[in-house]
């Protein structure tokens, strides 16, 4: 998306040449002759950067002042100061001040683009560093050979590009999150910020602090603006992370805004106009809840213009291997562990648990591995490594305890019990893909179809996605 440059400065030929210059660059520019107006554009809808001049006639404020007042507000925001009175004090000031650069007219288009376009990639890396930050080790990127993920990835791709809101179910700790930042790294706003509000853990109380900001008061030292969720995710993304726990009052509010692109800020009375994709997620069945009467009808509909699912961890067991040799490299890169490979019997087992907390809960047991199993970096983890409540849904074949009831049978009982036993184990690796196991075993389909139903095996056959 274009970026929106705000340009201040008294003199209209100035302010005009400043905006052919941009504008035949792509840029996208509002006007302002004084302190006045140039904050309550800035109010209105925050610009991408401020071009600002520091002598302004018939203003409030010099650009100094104005300077001051827009990064008490929003400090991140890039502003970019010009004068044809400059000197190296002014200069100076205005750069200790937060400026992120000095201009003195008369300057040359050249110039300017360059200092618009290297404030704007300043801008965006402080962001995405702050972002980086508050989450450190965001995925962006969904891991899995499944169906199931093929298919998600593949809308996705579709889906990204056109604007469209989007609203993403699934379980808790299944991707969902990953999910909605998969779309923003693949939109029209990808340079643009990502907000995230998780409804779940905030307060009934300060959600519509947080969505809509809070005027100042009437000390703006001892009681500052600050711009709400929507403000700052203007021209990125929004993602209202388990939507359902949002208060049924805020829904009717959230409505209008997402309606008129627009809102007014708690305590104020000036329309705030913003430019914002918003992603919803939900664990919960929404339309169960607006039969039960805790969520709105209309924001449903709203929200749900692309609806895409995100399947349990156990209704995909396909991926846990692949999953957990990506966690495994990533733990290892983040953490300076060093890498271990997860034997196949310990991947086998990780295959037949349930997986209760998805695809976060097997994050965080790789990383238990990584520091608490027993070896060195040369040595897999195995199944005996893991920890109970997994090592308790291994399948039989893989239990060392079983030797003495197989010594017990005939030849012919002991190796069907064991056959059974590890077609069993296979095909639950598998998630029930008949294909894929018969190729892993090294047997035709048709044949492993007889063995199965000799050894009285129930398998629902399921369909090869890679």
């Amino acid at each position: 998306m274009a970026h929106e440059i705000l340009i201040v400065d008294d003199e209209p030929d100035i302010r005009a040449l400043i905006e052919g210059i941009l504008t035949d660059e792509g840029y996208e520019t509002r006007q302002a002759q004084n302190s006045d107006t140039a904050l309550a554009a800035f109010r209105a809808r925050r610009p991408a950067l401020v071009i600002l001049d520091v002598w302004l006639q018939n203003s409030r404020l010099d650009g100094l002042g104005i300077l001051e007042a827009l990064l008490r507000e929003d400090r991140d925001l890039p502003v970019v100061m010009i004068s044809g009175h400059g000197n190296i004090e002014t200069a100076v000031q205005a750069i200790q001040n937060g400026a992120y650069d000095f201009i003195e007219k008369p300057f040359k288009s050249d110039r300017l683009l360059l200092i618009a376009s290297r404030a704007l990639e300043a801008a965006r890396l402080k962001r995405e560093n702050s972002e980086l930050r508050l989450r450190a080790g965001a995925e962006t990127e969904l891991v899995g050979i499944s169906q199931a993920m093929v298919q998600l990835r593949g809308a996705i791709e579709k889906v990204a590009p056109t604007g469209s809101r989007v609203l993403i179910s699934g379980p808790a700790g299944a991707g969902k999150e990953v999910a909605a930042r998969m779309i923003h790294a693949r939109s029209r706003r990808a340079e643009g910020p990502f907000v995230a509000l998780n409804c779940a853990t905030l307060n009934p109380a300060r959600f519509e602090e947080e969505l809509f900001g809070v005027e100042a008061g009437t000390d703006p030292a001892a009681q500052p603006r600050r711009a709400g969720v929507l403000e700052r995710a203007h021209n990125g993304t929004l993602l209202l992370d388990e939507v359902a726990d949002m208060p049924i009052e805020t829904q009717g509010k959230i409505v209008r805004a997402l309606q008129e692109q627009g809102f007014e800020r708690i305590g104020g009375a000036t329309r705030v106009k913003v430019d914002v994709r918003v992603i919803a997620t939900s664990n919960r069945d929404l339309q169960t809840e607006i039969a039960a009467g805790r969520f709105r009808e209309d924001l449903f509909y709203r929200l749900a213009v692309v609806p895409l699912k995100v399947p349990a961890l156990r209704e995909r067991r396909e991926d846990v291997p692949t999953l957990a040799r990506h966690f495994v490299a990533r733990s290892a890169e983040t953490s300076g562990m060093p890498a271990r490979e997860v034997a196949e019997d310990a991947l086998a087992a990780m295959q037949a648990y349930e997986w209760p907390g998805n695809v976060r809960e097997l994050r965080n047991l790789i990383d238990w591995l990584l520091i608490m199993a027993p070896g060195g970096a040369g040595d897999s983890i195995r199944a005996d490594m893991l920890p109970p409540q997994v090592g308790a849904a291994a399948p039989a074949v893989l239990k060392l305890d079983r030797s003495s009831e197989i010594m017990t049978l005939p030849l012919r009982e002991a190796r069907e019990l064991f056959e059974r036993q590890y077609l069993e184990a296979q095909l639950l690796r598998f998630g029930g893909n008949i294909s894929r196991t018969a190729n892993f075993v090294g047997m035709e389909r048709s044949a492993l179809h007889r063995k199965l139903k000799f050894l009285g095996v129930h398998a629902e056959d399921r369909a090869a996605t890679s």
